[in-house]
Formats: structure tokens, sequence, C-alpha cells
């Protein structure tokens, strides 16, 4: 009994030190230009870029698959910011993946919400707190404002509110074009 309990300690270390050799040897780095480009985006996750999230989108770019003015939510401060990064000129949003909107916030009406579930499927932040055949909410600091919610409810019980702007939410405007710098 003790001899099993030696053998198999023995093996547990052994393959323990194997585990953290491979780790270190084979260690794979996530590319720096996909990190720091998924860093400036607004991570929606919205998928109005025609990617399914902002990694994928960030990864396109860095790749020459997409171009830097697709994300309507970052909209041109997002767009200048990655020319800036690239080494690119900024551009114009391209019109196809949308318009820049105010920042919103979806709202649940509780009333009428029958507890389907489907925007908490569809949201892809889970910021929806609810379950089946329960009323839903919103936990408004984790909604992004990407809309994918809306459409798959089936008695229209959300709606998108802008933020109102607070000292807590308020940010800096950009500078108009022709004061940058550069």
């Amino acid at each position: 009994m003790l001899a099993a309990i030696l053998a198999l300690g023995l093996l547990a270390v052994a393959f323990g030190l194997m585990l953290g050799f491979a780790s270190i040897r084979f260690k794979v780095e996530g590319d720096p230009i996909v990190d720091k480009i998924d860093a400036l985006l607004p991570q929606t996750q919205c998928g109005q870029c025609g990617f399914p999230g902002c990694r994928p989108y960030a990864t396109a770019i860095a790749g020459g698959e997409a171009d830097i003015n697709q994300c309507p939510p970052g909209g041109e401060t997002t767009i200048i910011a990655l020319a800036d990064l690239l080494g690119r000129d900024p551009k114009p949003l391209n019109p196809e993946n949308g318009a820049v909107k105010p920042k919103m916030v979806a709202i649940i009406d509780e009333n009428i919400c029958i507890g389907c579930t489907l925007c908490i499927q569809a949201c892809p932040v889970d910021a929806i707190l609810g379950a089946a055949k329960h009323m839903h909410t919103i936990i408004a600091a984790e909604c992004t404002g990407c809309e994918l919610c809306v459409a798959p409810c089936p008695v229209d019980c959300i709606s998108m509110v802008p933020i109102q702007h607070n000292i807590l939410t308020w940010k800096w405007p950009a500078p108009p074009p022709d004061m940058r710098p550069g």
C-alpha cells in the first residue's frame, strides 16, 4: 500500500514537472498589435462591424482583412485612434456598418415582459438578468447598448434610451479635426 502511494506521488511530481516545462517551452504569445487594437475598440460586441465581436474585428484589422472605419459605436474617436496606432490616414465611418448614435442602454418594461429568455440569449455581455417565465431586467452598468436584445423580443418590451450624462459618465469631447496635433 505504501509503495502504491509512493509510486503515484512520484508520477504526480514527474507529470507536474513535465507540464511546467511544456508551459514554458511551448508558450503561445498573443499578437501585441491585436491586443492594442482591441484595447481601442469600445467592447460593445455588437457585430455592426461585420465580425462577431471586438476581438475578431481587431484580428481582422491587424491582418489587413478589415478597414479601420467599420465601428459605429466607436465613431470618429476610435477611427482616429486606430489610424494613429497603425500609421494610416483617418477616414469617415463606413455607412454600410451603420451610423454614429449617442450611447444607449436597454430598458425592459417589466410589466410586459413574458420571460421568454430570448433577450438573455442574444445579449453578448450578459447584461440581462432573469429566468424563464419570470420578468427580466437590465444591469445598466453592464449594458453596452448594442441593441442585439431588441429584435428577438416577441412582445417588444425592450427599448433603447440614451444614457443621461452626469459627472460619472461625462468625457471631455475630442477636439475638432482642424485643431488636432500632427
